[in-house]
């Protein structure tokens, strides 16, 4: 794959340091949650990842829409990412709360997400990695 743009980000310390990206736009605190004995004093990576592939996703079901010249324009993607543990590590898991207009019928709305899940980047980087379930409400 040839990259059309790439994002840079540096971290320091971990999880209790900072975050910062290349250009200055991104500079933020990081702290543990408190769920997982932190002081949640800070964003996390698990905030940042559900926001990025909220985002994206949102973007995804726009094309898919255009293509299926579906107005989704009104969707609303909450994305909620879990993190436990799994074997000897840690694991993520991902549901995609996806928020359609009303106007939209089931079936197509339906179609339209699953298309969305198979254009999106983040979906395609997780695939066969990390849960991820589609909620339409």
């Amino acid at each position: 794959m040839d990259a059309l743009y790439t994002a840079v980000a540096t971290a320091t310390h971990g999880r209790e340091g900072r975050a910062v990206s290349n250009d200055g736009k991104i500079d933020l605190a990081l702290a543990m949650p408190v769920e997982l004995g932190g002081n949640g004093q800070g964003t996390n990576p698990e905030q940042l990842f559900a926001a990025g592939y909220a985002a994206c996703f949102g973007s995804a079901l726009g094309l898919v829409g255009r293509q299926a010249k579906v107005d989704v324009s009104d969707a609303a993607v909450t994305a909620e990412v879990g993190i436990g543990k799994q074997g000897e590590g840690f694991g993520l898991k991902v549901s995609l709360r996806v928020e359609l207009p009303d106007t939209l019928d089931e079936a197509t709305g339906r179609k339209l997400v699953e298309a969305a899940h198979q254009v999106c980047p983040y979906s395609n980087a997780t695939r066969g990695n990390i849960e991820v379930d589609l909620v339409i409400e």
